[in-house]
């Protein structure tokens, strides 16, 4: 093919020396957790408005509480960017699109327990209404964080630039 860069993510490749810094992926973190946080928060408001508790039984509880509205918006931002903080580690690896999207998939499929497992006095809007906030933050952090990652690794813009 002559002209391999028109099947890229990234049409054209920046240079190797435009490899993305820790402090490039914290921001695209903020930025991917904000918006999983805004959405998270209007879910929220949806599912208060049509009835939904948002109350459930916490890791070594007993007795079911409801969650405060505050950690829709802060554990979306912060598991962003700690995602990020971790995808750093792939930087320059062989595959570390691959790498950063896999683990950040496991990351959020392992996440989804303990929204999942609750005793049956736990109401399935609540847990129905996690799982979709769980997926919208997958969807806008982990492929992102992962695509800017992938632009680190050996020989990306070599074949590119080829």
């Amino acid at each position: 093919m002559s002209s391999p860069w028109l099947e890229s993510v990234t049409p054209i490749a920046p240079p190797a020396s435009a490899n993305p810094s820790v402090r490039q992926l914290v921001y695209a973190g903020v930025v991917t957790g904000a918006w999983a946080a805004v959405i998270s928060l209007v879910l929220y408001v949806i599912g208060r408005l049509l009835g939904t508790d948002f109350s459930l039984v916490w890791w070594g509880g007993a007795v079911q509480q409801p969650i405060p509205w505050i950690f829709f918006v802060l554990l979306p931002l912060v598991s962003a960017v700690l995602f990020a903080l971790a995808a750093s580690l792939a930087r320059g690896l062989l595959h570390a699109r691959a790498i950063a999207y896999w683990v950040g998939t496991a990351l959020a499929v392992a996440s989804l327990y303990p929204a999942i497992n609750q005793p049956a006095s736990v109401g399935w809007g609540t847990r129905a209404l996690l799982v979709l906030m769980h997926l919208v933050t997958w969807f806008l952090v982990v492929p992102q964080v992962a695509r800017i990652v992938g632009d680190s690794a050996p020989g990306q813009h070599e074949e590119r630039n080829a």
